[in-house]
């Protein structure tokens, strides 16, 4: 039998997805042990409205959770600009950590976070969810088996459209949507590319509505072979409909598009109800003998956005599984992103 793991959660955020995080815990009752879950900062007030995930489980405080030694694990999950602090506590208390994406806003905070987590052993997992995409985790692999031959650019897009009261909190992030949603791309293109020569930040606002947030990332990451980049936007209407992911190599060309995709109607009813049940889909581009482009086009089998993802923690935290993203990455892409931000 699988040892279950006592975890308990450490806040809710405004624009992510904590309330999901928890839900998915709770699905998953054959991997942890939900001991319960605490409120900081003010989100009683600000997070209101996903309290209810928590409904059934106890509330504790901050150090209940950090001073119990049997809590092993913690679910990290306040707003963007507390995450480093949080985490820190925990990493400080020898917990096993899952912390919402990218971090605090404080670059040297965070070097301490992965300093306090490289002194204790512990896991820290950090909440990325397009590397649990399963074209995406194929491609990344399919780059290092060396079948793309040489990767000279890639191409990240991550948009939607937000309400005026979400492009307004964006003035709470460095350069707002390159940090909210921007970290996840820069991620893929780190995954693929590697460190960047140089980075040109290129983050602005629309001016929608009258708001000055920056609603808008831009960024080209510079390599040898030629340039990748990122984008995202706030103000895209049908912009999830878009979000995409291109390889270009000597070799072959890949496009995945949508990233996501919600199941259709006939879909829902063969799979059942189950919340972030998604697909995606990937167009791949190769020559054949005589020179011509052949096209291959496959749709994804149904999989759940947050299932692998704290699946994989699970494991990790039982040590049957190690973290492919080692420290080091997490702070070269951490850095990086803050140069996508013009920070």
């Amino acid at each position: 039998m699988t040892r279950k793991i006592r975890i308990a959660q450490i806040g809710l955020n405004q624009y992510s997805h904590s309330g999901d995080i928890f839900d998915t815990l709770v699905k998953f009752s054959d991997l942890f042990e939900i001991v319960g879950y605490a409120l900081v900062e003010d989100e009683r007030e600000t997070c209101a409205d996903k309290i209810k995930h928590f409904n059934g489980y106890p509330e504790l405080t901050l150090e209940q959770i950090l001073n119990d030694p049997t809590i092993e694990a913690v679910t990290v999950e306040t707003d963007e600009v507390h995450l480093t602090k949080y985490a820190q506590m925990a990493a400080e208390h020898g917990k096993h950590i899952h912390m919402e994406k990218p971090g605090g806003a404080d670059l040297a905070a965070f070097e301490k976070l992965i300093e306090t987590v490289r002194a204790n052993g512990k896991v820290f997992h950090i909440g990325y969810m397009y590397r649990y995409n399963p074209f995406i985790r194929d491609a990344i692999e399919s780059v290092k088996r060396g079948e793309f031959g040489e990767v000279f650019s890639v191409e990240a897009h991550m948009s939607r459209y937000d309400p005026p009261k979400v492009r307004e909190w964006f003035n709470t992030l460095p350069a707002g949507m390159m940090f909210y949603l921007g970290c996840h791309l820069v991620d893929l293109v780190l995954q693929i590319k590697g460190a960047p020569k140089r980075v040109i930040p290129m983050t602005f606002s629309s001016g929608k509505d009258g708001i000055t947030s920056p609603d808008y990332g831009l960024a080209m990451l510079e390599y040898d072979s030629g340039y990748s980049f990122v984008r995202m936007s706030g103000v895209e209407i049908g912009g999830a409909s878009r979000r995409q992911l291109v390889l270009v190599g000597d070799k072959k060309t890949l496009e995945i598009k949508p990233l996501e995709r919600g199941l259709t109607e006939e879909e829902k009813q063969a799979y059942g109800p189950a919340k972030y049940a998604m697909t995606t889909e990937r167009v791949e581009r190769t020559l054949n003998e005589q020179g011509r482009s052949v096209k291959k086009q496959e749709k994804s089998e149904i999989f759940c956005r947050y299932d692998d993802m704290m699946q994989a923690f699970a494991a990790m935290v039982r040590g049957e599984k190690e973290n492919p993203y080692t420290l080091e990455y997490e702070l070269l892409l951490y850095r990086t992103l803050l140069q996508c931000c013009g920070v």
